[in-house]
């Protein structure tokens, strides 16, 4: 396996977060093509389900593969590292595709692509930082915290997708405004929810691996959320004025 020293590691972290930064940037112009944002010109295309998972399983299949190659003893840090990347992860990689009533969508391969592309350099700076530079967490406060958050942003994140996919009936890709809970202040309270999950295991791991991670998470959220909400504005002319994007009563 790979044995990088500490300052190679981090330069690569460093230049994944600038990247992050770039991707950013880009997507306030180019609007992601899956999903309602679903349009030709982006090469052929797959099932939606089976897109999403090879998309999100590349990531714990990573990750696992260098956490266990790794140099350290494991410590109560590491497993909860372990325990949260991967409690997510079978939820999006699995359970959360099963899930969704979809009939017929798909998405375009290349996004699998770019997607797997993604997870796969998540997964590997993660695992590989926890198992072979991950000692402790700078404070007790830091690692309650942040196990805190984690579980808010889950059960966000998670109750949201419920609303959403209890929103279909019959299998139909047909949309309607999603009311409750968060909805009623923010139009995309699922990616909210997984922005306070990945801000929680940062706070808890403390690192620069799950710090791109969180900036990752929230480059890619962030311009969806506005896609998203730009779209139910023009769908719907019923749709809440007041609803922010992603951030209550802020954004």
């Amino acid at each position: 396996m790979l044995n990088l020293s500490f300052s190679n590691f981090q330069l690569f972290c460093f230049g994944w977060i600038i990247l992050a930064l770039l991707t950013f940037a880009i997507l306030f112009f180019i609007q992601q093509p899956y999903g309602r944002h679903a349009r030709n010109g982006f090469g052929p295309m797959i099932d939606n389900k089976i897109g999403w998972i090879i998309m999100e399983a590349i990531s714990p299949i990573v990750f696992n593969l260098f956490f266990f190659t790794g140099k350290l003893p494991f410590t109560f840090i590491h497993w909860m590292y372990f325990g949260l990347y991967n409690i997510h992860y079978i939820n999006r990689s699995f359970i959360f595709p099963l899930r969704i009533k979809t009939n017929g969508k798909k998405m375009p391969i290349s996004i699998v692509l770019a997607a797997v592309f993604f997870n796969s350099v998540n997964g590997f700076v993660n695992g590989y930082y926890a198992s072979n530079f991950q000692h402790a967490t700078t404070s007790t406060f830091l690692l309650t915290l942040g196990f805190t958050l984690f579980i808010i942003g889950f059960y966000i994140n998670n109750k949201s997708d419920h609303i959403l996919i209890k929103l279909r009936t019959n299998n139909t890709n047909e949309y309607k405004i999603p009311r409750g809970f968060l909805f009623e202040k923010i139009t995309c309270p699922n990616y909210f929810g997984e922005i306070i999950e990945w801000l929680g295991f940062f706070l808890i791991t403390f690192n620069i691996a799950s710090l791109s991670f969180l900036i990752w998470t929230a480059a890619n959220l962030i311009p969806r959320a506005r896609d998203h909400h730009k779209w139910y504005m023009k769908q719907f002319i019923d749709y809440p004025k007041n609803r922010k994007i992603i951030i209550p009563f802020l954004f």
